[in-house]
């Protein structure tokens, strides 16, 4: 007769530790019913994986889930692995009915992520109770302190439940009474507990692998032969003997009033359930685990080979309860030997946990694989080509942060992932995309649309402006909506060109600022709200006025006063450079009539890829975070942004996100945007390059630049995106990489400690306006007639050393000439940000990298200060400044201040510098006399000729 078939009569039922969608489908299941007399399934992240990863006939199944919409991978590994326990299910159907529930179930487990968490591993089992609607299910929980609750409550609600991670006799006495209370609770809210099953799964060979090995340390240290051979005695035999005297347990426990009791209402006692029986130790017979642990009411789940061996030679007798005294001896001698059960029990249960993590991790990358494969063009690529060197760093981190589940511990806001500081308060944007209200943006786009406004102004600064401006920048005007603009400035004329532009009866004005007290907007706001009300009447002013601020904030109180159309709220945890993907960006997103559900669509199969169920390797936010932190570690901190045109203004926002979340505490990246592609002999060591495009905006000659950089040895990140449709995607990508960078570098990439510093100076140079009529009066270092050049005492004699006498070429010489290798330059221009200052700022960055060799960016003020400034003042002092400043042609009064937009942005220009000195910065200011164009003309010729 059939060995496995024959169990049967010795009351032990076969389950099989095996489960893939061909097996059932083909029919193999039910063959091995019919022949083997098999009575269950289990399944777990391993066997999963296996099936899975290792073959394509999961493909057409994911495919077929992500044609009804893109999810979570663990949503797609859910349903396919639900689809296959509900086909394993109904093929042991009836061997359920036939033993009348006593048998017939198929196991699956709740994530193995949650077995230190009772409330997630409840609301999971209870989830896929409800999903599989099988009553042959068995829900798989583990045998851990925070489990056991979790068991006592599943089965209280009539849910049936295999134990698993079981190794320790006392840990099985408390699954038997969770089990046992369970049951009460159930029977005395009137359950049937005939409907309840469970199995406690005590796991066998890992033990004897554990505990071989430190008896095989003892006697290659024993000298005396008898002590050898007794403790050779012992090995191969401790987790039988083990797993005998809790079946003793097993008896005792389902036996006497207590359990009468249960038993006359029709509870099923909880089985004994011997996992983990394949021999692991090639000495021992590949049948042990079965042949030596054969007893009635038990269950055996084992793999196919050892099914398959059993079958072929195992051999029949009731085993389980031979031997019980030499079972107890086995155990006294192991003690007596030093080798302690409890502790190896106690560390194959933290083992177990781990390990079956770890499958899992293997599974998610494998879903997550196949999901990428068949959304294809749907996830804009990415490709890291870096030196052999940098590529090994990159593969140990992605292997760090898996081990150490720093993936999910960041998607659950552990603040442990970066420094411990307040970092869980500011992770809203985690979900932002999620949560976005897309019907209530459409239903508002509408109501713009109906009002027929000719232009949507953003008033805002820092992250509330540079995600409105890619979005103008990068988006065409909507048929039948107003044309996008953004003002993030205090220069008297790039406030009156924007005046210019728009029709102010017929235009839009979104006030965005996250907290409301930030100088810039109150006063563009002032300004703007008095020239409507110039223009249509004070009564209809406010409705030509939108807020997008945080509840409770002064903007929201102003807002309400004057009668503001709207008051879109922000979300508090969510920091500004983060927060496009938030109201601050979707409300002029939906202004301009931008379809925000194609946007949010798109960011969120970004989301998905980068979610806390897809390991490091696998998860591109991670991957590229981890490539800028490391090189950055190294010292490629020049993080240069190579944006193509329809997306050119992409890297001004990255910038800001990059800049200000790892500058700080001496350490950072610096970004640099705006720099075409040079040769390579321009670059030094310090580069990481990202170069990101549109399909379709080939460039031969760019894409030869690029390869050339990469056989240099420097970092080059290439993304594609299918289309500017795509622009939430790569949002979200920089948003989770820089969080990802910042926890590499080892600070807090949500906090901005030296922009508060340069606000203060502001505040206070302004309140002396305020009593006196005039900022305080400033001494130049040395005055000619076309400029002013200022600095501190301590720049003044370093560059006096150098040079520096009384022209302005020989200040800039010696300023210029302590640029290092590494150095970056940064040009600071307080003046209009127009088409021909950006062309003269170019012009002078590109004769510096020229000349040096050197890293360059080119920066208005007072925009910078909400981006880059950040790390200009506190991340590595590797920056020569070049502060740009001049008298304004034609000042602009603010509405009820004192103090005009001109001197306001004079007084952020010298706040912002005195920072820079006092954190003791290379940094010199020059203030052009006369008219601007020719100032700055005159600069780029001096600068010239430094050079020369």
């Amino acid at each position: 007769m059939n060995p496995v078939k024959a169990l049967e009569s010795h009351g032990q039922a076969v389950w099989l530790d095996f489960l893939a969608r061909g097996f059932v489908a083909k029919g193999e299941l039910k063959r091995l019913i019919d022949t083997d007399g098999v009575k269950g399934v289990t399944s777990n992240p391993a066997i999963f994986e296996k099936a899975i990863g290792s073959s394509n006939e999961y493909d057409a199944p994911i495919g077929k889930a992500l044609k009804a919409g893109d999810r979570r991978v663990a949503d797609l590994f859910e349903q396919v692995a639900v689809e296959d326990i509900q086909n394993a299910a109904d093929v042991l159907r009836p061997v359920y009915d036939q033993l009348d529930g006593n048998d017939g179930f198929v196991s699956l487990e709740v994530s193995p992520y949650l077995a230190m968490d009772t409330g997630g591993t409840i609301r999971e089992a209870e989830h896929l109770w409800k999903k599989v609607k099988r009553k042959n299910l068995m829900v798989k929980v583990p045998a851990t302190p925070e489990g056991l609750p979790a068991i006592e409550h599943l089965i209280g609600e009539g849910i049936s439940i295999n134990i698993t991670l079981l190794f320790s006799q006392q840990v099985y006495l408390d699954v038997a009474e969770a089990y046992l209370a369970g049951l009460e609770k159930y029977v005395s809210n009137g359950g049937d507990p005939s409907h309840v099953a469970s199995v406690a799964s005590f796991f066998v060979s890992r033990i004897d692998t554990a505990a071989d090995k430190q008896l095989d340390e003892k006697i290659a240290k024993a000298n005396d032969p008898t002590e050898k051979a007794r403790l050779a005695a012992l090995k191969g035999k401790v987790a039988i003997a083990n797993a005998k005297l809790a079946y003793q347990d097993y008896k005792r426990l389902f036996a006497g009033p207590r359990w009468e009791k249960l038993a006359a209402k029709g509870a099923r006692p909880q089985r004994l359930l011997w996992a983990s029986t394949g021999t692991k130790n090639k000495d021992y017979s590949d049948v042990l685990y079965v042949e030596e642990l054969i007893g009635p009411n038990t269950v055996n789940t084992v793999p196919p080979a050892t099914l398959d061996a059993f079958r072929d030679h195992g051999k029949l007798r009731n085993s389980l309860e031979e031997n019980i005294e030499e079972a107890h001896h086995v155990l006294d001698e192991l003690e007596k030997s030093g080798v302690s059960l409890d502790k190896i029990t106690a560390d194959l249960v933290t083992d177990g946990v781990k390990l079956f993590a770890d499958a899992a991790d293997k599974l998610y990358g494998a879903v997550a694989h196949k999901r990428a494969t068949v959304l294809g063009g749907n996830i804009d690529p990415q490709e890291i080509a870096v030196s052999a060197a940098m590529a090994k760093a990159i593969e140990k981190g992605s292997e760090d942060w898996r081990a150490s589940a720093k993936v999910r511990r960041l998607w659950h806001r552990d603040k442990s992932v970066w420094t411990g500081d307040d970092e869980q308060k500011w992770l809203g944007w985690l979900t932002s995309a999620e949560k976005a209200d897309i019907a209530d943006y459409e239903d508002f786009a509408e109501r713009v649309k109906g009002q027929k406004f000719t232009d949507a102004v953003v008033l805002g600064m820092g992250g509330s402006s540079l995600g409105p401006e890619v979005l103008a920048e990068t988006f065409p005007q909507k048929s039948g909506f107003p044309k996008l603009r953004v003002l993030d400035s205090t220069d008297p004329a790039q406030v009156r060109a924007m005046e210019k532009a728009v029709d102010l009866a017929k235009t839009l004005f979104i006030v965005s600022s996250k907290s409301g007290g930030t100088t810039e907007p109150n006063a563009m706001k002032d300004y703007f709200y008095d020239r409507v009300a110039q223009t249509i009447g004070a009564d209809k002013a406010g409705h030509r006025f939108i807020a997008v601020t945080d509840p409770g904030s002064s903007l929201e109180k102003v807002a309400t006063g004057q009668g503001f159309a709207r008051i879109f709220h922000g979300e508090p945890t969510i920091g500004g450079r983060y927060s496009v993907l938030s109201p601050f960006g979707l409300v002029p997103a939906a202004a301009a009539g931008i379809d925000i559900r194609a946007l949010i669509g798109q960011a969120l199969h970004m989301v998905r890829s980068c979610g806390a169920d897809v390991p490091p390797h696998e998860n591109p936010g991670v991957q590229l975070g981890l490539a800028m932190g490391l090189a950055g570690l190294e010292g490629r901190d020049k993080v240069t942004i190579l944006s193509s045109e329809k997306v050119g203004d992409f890297g001004a926002w990255a910038e800001q996100l990059i800049a200000e979340s790892t500058g700080k505490e001496g350490k950072g990246l610096i970004p640099i945007d705006g720099e075409p592609l040079g040769d390579v002999r321009v670059y030094g060591n310090d580069r990481f390059f990202i170069d990101i495009r549109t399909e379709g905006e080939a460039d031969d000659a760019h894409d030869a630049g690029l390869a050339t950089l990469e056989r240099a040895g420097h970092p080059v990140v290439r993304i594609v995106m299918k289309s500017i449709d795509h622009i939430g995607q790569e949002f979200f990508r920089f948003e989770m990489a820089t969080a990802v960078a910042g926890a590499i570098l080892g600070i807090n990439p949500f906090n901005q400690p030296d922009v508060e510093s340069a606000k203060i100076k502001t505040r206070e140079l302004t309140a002396s306006f305020e009593k006196t009529g005039a900022l305080p009066a400033e001494t130049p270092a040395i005055s000619t007639a076309d400029a002013d050049l200022y600095t501190d005492e301590a720049n003044v004699e370093a560059l006096r050393e150098l040079g520096a006498d009384g022209s302005l070429g020989s200040w800039l010489k010696a300023h210029l000439a302590r640029i290092r290798a590494d150095d970056y330059v940064a040009l600071l221009a307080y003046v209009e940000r127009d088409a021909a200052h950006i062309d003269a700022l170019q012009s002078m960055r590109l004769k510096l990298r020229e000349a040096h060799h050197v890293a360059t960016c080119a920066e208005f003020g007072p925009r910078f200060l909400h981006s880059t400034g950040q790390a200009y003042k506190g991340g590595p002092d590797s920056g020569v400044f070049l502060q740009i400043t001049a008298d304004d042609a034609r000042d602009l009064p603010v509405p009820g201040q004192k103090a005009s937009f001109g001197v306001i942005k004079a007084a952020q220009a010298r706040g912002d510098f005195d920072v820079l000195t006092e954190r003791g910065r290379r940094a010199l200011r020059v203030h052009l006399k006369g008219d601007l164009a020719k100032g700055l003309k005159l600069l780029d010729a001096t600068i010239a000729d430094a050079l020369n």
